[in-house]
């Protein structure tokens, strides 16, 4: 009867952090993001909600699967569920760093360390749970884009590479 619970608990963590950081920065999306150079095939603002939503519900619930599969948290699930973490820390980041401190050094940095953490997490996952690991698949393809996005909208506004101007 419990195993919902955590279903729900482990589906529902990823939104947490995305939703703390639509809500702290969600003044200095419309003031400054809209003012940035952005590549023409940059997504609507709207898309990212319902991208994040899914993305994020996905995420969680493969966490469930994995977790499950290693019988919680025992010592197998150090690895996969702690490249888990790390990466979902380093995404829970990215919002304040790049909206928030408007520091698109910081927010690449970021980003790039972001790929690279979630790449592990899927291939440290695919030996436990290929369905876990599938489910991982569309975020890293949203992913892919957000870092070319990163790195075009970093490159394209010098200005802010270091954050808010004093």
């Amino acid at each position: 009867g419990r195993m919902w619970a955590y279903t729900v608990g482990f589906t529902v963590l990823p939104h947490v952090g995305g939703f703390l950081g639509w809500f702290l920065n969600r003044k200095e999306i419309p003031a400054w993001y809209e003012k940035l150079k952005k590549p023409s095939w940059c997504p609507s603002r709207k898309m990212f909600p319902v991208a994040w939503t899914v993305l994020y519900t996905g995420m969680g619930y493969a966490s469930y699967l994995v977790w499950s599969d290693l019988g919680g948290c025992s010592s197998k699930a150090i690895v996969p569920l702690g490249l888990y973490g790390a990466q979902l820390a380093l995404n829970w980041a990215w919002p304040p760093l790049f909206f928030g401190a408007q520091n698109l050094n910081m927010a690449l940095i970021d980003i790039l360390c972001l790929d690279g953490l979630a790449i592990g997490t899927l291939c440290s996952w695919y030996r436990i749970n290929k369905v876990a690991a599938l489910l991982l698949a569309p975020y890293l393809g949203w992913l892919a884009m957000a870092t070319c996005l990163t790195i075009r909208i970093w490159r394209d506004n010098p200005e802010h590479k270091t954050g808010k101007s004093e």
